[in-house]
């Protein structure tokens, strides 16, 4: 007998309806097979984008057959950042006639018809934009694959800066304005700046996405596209060689007894760098150099400073932590010896926390600062922890008894905002009112410090007018333009608000206006 026995298979012939079964599985099949070329293709085109190759990328993406929106889309930033805005407008077209939801892809075009100074389509494709956000500050694109957040202070932004270019400079204004009500940080400094300009009727830059930044396609579909050994590894079922588990192809191997096995070499554990220490208490940062922790966390110390300061590592950032609330930690590595675990004693008492009192925050902003030694031994810190809640929560420390206005220029300098537009309320002790500060109050604020810590909240206001300030012409002013406001040298003027350092706007003569600060000097007591 052979090595192999040959064997007939006979299948039964398909009826209709198994006819009809099968065709719609092999329709099935083509069209996974279709989405897995078209998910290929897209990886393709985005890996030539991150190795800087555009050309190769945009012409992967037009052999695509089946184009979605998000393709659509990045066809129509590649070729808007080669400017070639005519196909870029095309690209786009069909990424929203794909997804007419798709934001990201109005502002898109919007941005393409601006180039083109089509500013009726621009204005009205921003718009369409803003209306997708339905009322939401911004939108993130990270899980359907694009790294960039779309911001309606900054759509707003661009709308005004298209009302700008087409002369409607009121329309203009009051949408810079309700986006630096929108703005959700103080990195948009860009739309003080294109309110300014428009005070000016001056134009100011148009914000665009980041040329690189694509759709990209799901990371888990991406790793099915890897070849997989579904059967798996052959098992030896049955070998005349005894403990025999080889399933490859090769000769047998003379056999020998009593052959000693080799140990195994012991696992080791990683050292990590520096000396692994505990966290005891909770820590706040308040400078950039410095690192949150909590109780419970290991660090990893690197350098201790003179000054009582640790610069340690967690989560991979580096940071200064004070040493007084760190602990040292034992790690048992693993060895060839066998690790012995002394038995633990229920009756032992748990030992009371250590009470060291925390070290002084280092003195300068680089690097791990160093002191005299006289200054580690520091006394308690007599001050309190004050949380003030904005559209964000921010944390200062501040000495007790301070006045009023000291607390807000304080704040005003974290929150880089004027501090006539802020208002500060406290929750009065004995119940949950919200009461404004005023320096009259400052004594029941202080007194509704517990603990060390005092809570506080803070709203802007728009009404920037200095209240019955009153000043005096230096030098004569005509008007340049519309706004301006006209006086004479030594006339009274009444000031109304402050544009910015260099313009006011004030009332002279039955007329209002603004003019430049430099032309006036306060008056000494009212006239």
């Amino acid at each position: 007998m052979g090595l192999f026995s040959k064997k007939t298979f006979r299948f039964p012939l398909l009826g209709s309806q198994q006819r009809r079964t099968a065709f719609i599985c092999s329709l099935l099949i083509v069209g996974s097979m279709s989405f897995v070329s078209t998910l290929r293709q897209w990886d393709e085109a985005v890996a030539c984008v991150e190795q800087r190759d555009p050309d190769s990328a945009l012409r992967i993406f037009l052999n695509i057959e089946e184009k979605n929106s998000k393709i659509a889309f990045n066809i129509g930033c590649l070729y808007l950042n080669n400017s070639e805005l005519d196909e870029a407008e095309k690209a786009f077209d069909g990424s929203i006639g794909k997804d007419e939801h798709l934001a990201v892809a109005f502002f898109q075009r919007g941005v393409t018809f601006y180039k083109k100074e089509k500013f009726e389509e621009s204005l009205l494709d921003f718009q369409q934009a803003f209306k997708q956000l339905r009322g939401n500050q911004l939108i993130d694109y990270k899980p359907l694959g694009l790294r960039y957040k779309l911001y309606a202070c900054e759509v707003l932004h661009n709308i005004g800066l298209v009302q700008a270019q087409l002369g409607k400079w009121e329309g203009a204004q009051e949408n810079l304005l309700t986006a630096l009500n929108l703005r959700a940080d103080a990195k948009f400094s860009h739309i003080d700046h294109a309110l300014d300009a428009i005070l000016k009727q001056k134009l100011f830059p148009l914000i665009e996405i980041r040329a690189g930044l694509l759709f990209k396609p799901n990371k888990h579909y991406v790793a099915e596209l890897e070849k997989r050994d579904y059967l798996g590894k052959a098992k030896v079922v049955s070998s005349i060689v005894p403990s025999d588990e080889f399933s490859g192809f090769a000769p047998l191997q003379p056999q020998v007894d009593n052959v000693p096995s080799t140990p195994k070499v012991p696992e080791v554990l990683r050292v990590f760098e520096g000396e692994p220490h505990t966290v005891l208490y909770e820590f706040f940062p308040e400078t950039k150099e410095e690192l949150a922790v909590l109780p419970g966390n290991i660090v990893f110390v690197l350098q201790k400073g003179a000054d009582n300061w640790a610069s340690v590592v967690f989560n991979e950032k580096r940071g200064l932590v004070p040493y007084n609330f760190l602990e040292p930690l034992d790690i048992v590595t693993m060895t060839s010896k066998p690790v012995q675990i002394e038995p633990v004693n229920i009756n032992d008492e748990i030992p009371a926390p250590p009470r060291r009192a925390p070290p002084s925050r280092p003195v300068g902003t680089e690097g791990l600062k160093t002191v005299n030694a006289e200054t580690s031994n520091t006394s308690e810190f007599s001050g309190c922890i004050v949380k003030v809640h904005f559209q964000f929560t921010i944390a200062i420390s501040i000495a007790l008894g301070q006045p009023y206005g000291v607390i807000l220029q304080m704040i005003s300098s974290k929150l880089k905002l004027p501090a006539s537009t802020l208002i500060l309320r406290y929750a009065k002790e004995g119940s949950h009112e919200r009461v404004i500060i005023e320096d009259s109050e400052m004594k029941a604020v202080w007194n509704s410090v517990k603990d060390g810590r005092l809570t506080l909240w803070c709203s802007v206001t728009e009404d920037k007018r200095v209240p019955h300030e009153k000043m005096v012409a230096l030098y004569s002013y005509d008007s340049t333009t519309p706004e301006d406001l006209v006086f004479k040298q030594g006339n009274i003027i009444t000031i109304l608000s402050k544009v910015n350092d260099e313009w006011l706007e004030g009332q002279c003569n039955g007329k209002i206006g603004i003019f430049p600060s430099t032309f006036v000097k306060a008056l000494n007591g009212d006239q």
